[in-house]
């Protein structure tokens, strides 16, 4: 499909209904972090009750020390730690009682070994056919994450011929550490059959799962390691110019990223089959899917290496159109949403617009600044999602609090409701937006306030451990959110 032929509603978008935002992390349970087990299943089922429609999650991938899902060593890869060690145990893949006496990485090599020894033709060739389909990322990842683990070193420090990748110095590293890349290559297995099950579950109840792509992909990736080429780095491997943005509304002296940069000509050379790769990973494992810091198709806040902050960056253009319409011809469809916040240019949303993008609004944005603001909710149209706050702003509830009377005052008139039921009023507010998806983060339908917040842009301190407890959720909860989405024709029927 051109963009010139996009619909005036893009594909994300289906019907109006209104959807929840919860991390599979933020799940309850007795681990250290949700799984895609029986809570996951129980959310499902409760988001059916409340009449949504979607499930929002952030990246899946894994995460590096600072648990952030945006800087993850695979672009591809699932994050082993979501894996449902109960269904392992089903599966007979685990001893019964085992997971009260070992830890959960015993328990994952436990499972693997009894899946290598154990598996029966069936599940052997269901495991061969998961690794002939995933074979464009599942060699690179395993090969990084045995060397990650040996070495202890990010790629740029390992010794020259693993870090350049000697085809004689790989083989070698497959035939030592077998077990170990066997391992890997098990969780992995685990994981994505696990999500598959899942989105089988939500998908026959009604519920489509909304999955969010960072644009830029970590420094010490598989990916970065297997193809230095197409990123800016020095022959040793390290950055010379990073990602990041401006100072804007969450830190005065911007956000140093400090992901390596795309050489997108030799990615346009190339087809964009870098691009094709992810984004095929993307649609197989949700159904609508947002591209973070879309913007950065358009232009790029490119930042020295060197400096310790973003500030003294600058606007870079970067071939969107090109892409896009790679994309299209790649795929049947392509339900995106374009996560377009922050410094947003008329080339940016002409960029969107051409090719039949949404965009989003944030209700928290939309009390102040100009009358053509676009997060005011007049200013709202179809084509987009509408949420109360993102993972990235303070819970509906901590914002209102932390604005001074004035503001406070501002916003009460506006609502024209008693700003005592906060975050109610703006909740049906979002509700009441021409948007034609509406998501509330689960915080703010539990009413929280900010220490209950996900992330604090620009710190690396505290963030993504926030869970909740069914303990926390009303029995009355999913009939009010319900009726709601009634009053609001949000049921998407």
């Amino acid at each position: 499909m051109s963009p010139q032929a996009a619909p005036e509603i893009g594909e994300a978008l289906i019907r109006r209904e209104a959807g929840v935002l919860l991390h599979v992390t933020s799940l309850p349970g007795d681990g250290d972090n949700g799984t895609l087990g029986a809570e996951a299943r129980a959310f499902v089922d409760w988001v059916v009750a409340a009449g949504l429609g979607v499930w929002q999650v952030l990246p899946l991938g894994p995460t590096q020390l600072d648990r952030s899902p945006y800087q993850s060593s695979s672009a591809h890869a699932g994050n082993p730690e979501l894996i449902d060690l109960v269904e392992l145990q089903r599966q007979g893949w685990l001893e019964p009682g085992a997971m009260s006496s070992i830890t959960r990485q015993q328990a994952l090599q436990q499972a693997a070994d009894h899946f290598f020894s154990q598996a029966t033709p069936a599940q052997q060739s269901d495991y061969e056919d998961f690794r002939a389909a995933q074979a464009y990322w599942l060699d690179d990842f395993i090969l990084f994450q045995v060397l990650s683990e040996e070495t202890g070193a990010a790629w740029w420090d390992w010794p020259d011929a693993l870090r350049h990748r000697d085809p004689d110095a790989l083989e070698a590293v497959r035939r030592r550490l077998a077990g170990r890349m066997g391992q890997h290559s098990f969780e992995q297995y685990a994981f994505f059959r696990q999500w598959e099950a899942l989105k089988a579950y939500a998908n026959e109840r009604g519920v489509r799962l909304f999955g969010d792509m960072p644009i830029f992909v970590a420094h010490n990736s598989a990916e970065v390691w297997a193809r230095p080429q197409d990123f800016y780095l020095d022959e040793q491997g390290h950055t010379t110019v990073v990602a990041g943005v401006p100072p804007d509304y969450f830190s005065e002296t911007g956000q140093r990223w400090g992901n390596p940069l795309y050489n997108w000509q030799r990615l346009a050379d190339d087809g964009f089959d870098f691009w094709i790769d992810r984004m095929r990973t993307q649609l197989h494992m949700y159904d609508l899917l947002r591209i973070d810091h879309f913007r950065g198709l358009e232009s790029y806040w490119e930042i020295p290496a060197s400096e310790p902050t973003a500030i003294h960056g600058h606007w870079v253009k970067a071939p969107g159109d090109e892409l896009l319409d790679c994309l299209h011809d790649a795929f049947s469809t392509l339900p995106l949403v374009a996560e377009d916040l922050g410094i947003i240019t008329p080339e940016v949303e002409a960029l969107r617009n051409r090719h039949g993008l949404p965009g989003m609004r944030v209700m928290q944005f939309g009390f102040f600044g100009d009358e053509d603001n676009p997060h005011r909710l007049q200013n709202h149209t179809p084509n987009s999602v509408v949420y109360t706050g993102t993972h990235d702003n303070d819970t509906t509830l901590g914002w209102f609090q932390g604005l001074s009377a004035e503001e406070q005052a501002v916003v009460a008139g506006q609502l024209g409701d008693d700003v005592a039921d906060m975050p109610w009023p703006v909740i049906d507010l979002v509700f009441t937006s021409p948007a034609m998806l509406a998501v509330v983060p689960m915080q703010d339908f539990l009413g929280l306030g900010s220490e209950h917040r996900m992330n604090l842009p620009g710190t690396s301190d505290g963030n993504w451990q926030w869970r909740f407890d069914w303990g926390q959720v009303p029995e009355t909860l999913a009939a009010r959110i319900r009726d709601l989405l009634a009053g609001h024709q949000r049921l998407g029927d």
